[in-house]
């Protein structure tokens, strides 16, 4: 398995950076006869494309998608599925002056460090337009998904400090901000502002649920389904914490109020999450991650000169206030992409 490749049965390969003529990726192992098409994936790239909301960078990007390979007259047909999405409005002379700095918060410094080379035009591989790729090979694992009667859903829970209620889930994938509580909208749009005013950005969390997933899912070992999925949601490069289920406050829980009783109905309560011994249960999937406050910051801040030399830097350009909401559909895709990875691999060892 390559640094750009994820999954086992059905592996996704990206390719491209922020600055260059585009991004797109190879999935291999999609099964023959899943409904598919432009459009199909289109539908979740507009979810997550750049000059949306108060929050996103004014960077103007119609993220249009190209099938390369691997469908034919609306459905796959079993051999790779190639796809394009070409880069439309890069200002690369906006990172000109940062050539030579290292920006706080970034990978600049440690890209350095890894291969001696970087494209700091917007981070190359480590910006987050990377992600389109992702969220393109994830729609392709929900078309093979809804084969399944799985589906996989991702809304805001919390944005800067300011928590949601769970009012309206579903209704979340029309709100701004995948906002799940109609009345959060309006103090979302208000600190957003505030903190924009400020030059500053703001963090948040995002709860991701999978319904539909039978029980199953998984191994007892090192391929559990928690891990793997923990792997491919922190594999994002804004994440920088997971949990499933109750998560951390399970440490605070009491064996008798965490464990989910069984009755002959089913579970009474999910506080695993839907994942027991790193198998699926099949109750709903549910995890939530923390995303870290966007890097790029209008405020100047301590930092040094590739040749290490103490200076400062003020980041300019267009950037995002917050990764949330364009980070929804990633980690929706990231889930999905792990899901059908799971599911291909339970169905061939049956």
């Amino acid at each position: 398995m390559s640094a750009n490749t994820f999954g086992t049965l059905f592996r996704l390969t990206t390719y491209g950076e922020s600055h260059g003529p585009g991004l797109g990726g190879v999935i291999d192992g999609c099964p023959p006869g899943v409904e598919l098409s432009e459009e199909i994936i289109q539908r979740e790239l507009d979810r997550r494309k750049p000059g949306q909301g108060s929050a996103s960078t004014a960077r103007k990007e119609s993220d249009t998608v190209r099938i390369l390979s691997g469908v034919f007259e609306g459905r796959s047909t079993g051999t790779p599925i190639a796809f394009h999405i070409a880069n439309e409005d890069q200002r690369s002379r906006d990172y000109s002056t940062i050539s030579e700095v290292y920006r706080p918060g970034h990978a600049d410094f440690t890209f350095d460090a890894k291969f001696g080379v970087r494209d700091y035009r917007g981070g190359g591989r480590s910006s987050g337009r990377e992600t389109v790729s992702r969220v393109a090979g994830g729609a392709v694992a929900q078309a093979l998904l809804a084969r399944a009667g799985i589906a996989v859903t991702a809304y805001t829970l919390e944005l800067g400090s300011v928590r949601a209620q769970i009012a309206d889930p579903q209704g979340a994938q029309d709100r701004p901000f995948f906002a799940p509580d109609p009345d959060i909208v309006p103090r979302w749009e208000e600190l957003v502002r505030e903190t924009k005013g400020r030059g500053d950005t703001l963090g948040g969390i995002v709860e991701i649920v999978a319904t539909g997933v039978p029980a199953g899912l998984g191994e007892p070992v090192f391929d559990k389904l928690d891990a793997r999925l923990a792997y491919a949601l922190m594999g994002v490069g804004a994440v920088k914490g997971v949990e499933i289920g109750s998560g951390f406050a399970a440490a605070q829980a009491n064996g008798s109020t965490n464990n989910d009783p069984i009755t002959p109905q089913g579970f009474a309560s999910n506080n695993a999450g839907g994942i027991l011994g790193g198998i699926s249960s099949g109750q709903t999937i549910v995890a939530r991650v923390a995303v870290k406050p966007i890097p790029s910051i209008s405020r100047e801040q301590q930092t040094i000169t590739r040749s290490g030399e103490a200076t400062t830097i003020t980041v300019g350009g267009r950037h995002d206030i917050a990764a949330i909401p364009r980070i929804n559909p990633v980690l929706k895709a990231m889930t999905l992409l792990t899901l059908a990875d799971f599911w291909l691999l339970q169905k061939r060892n049956a």
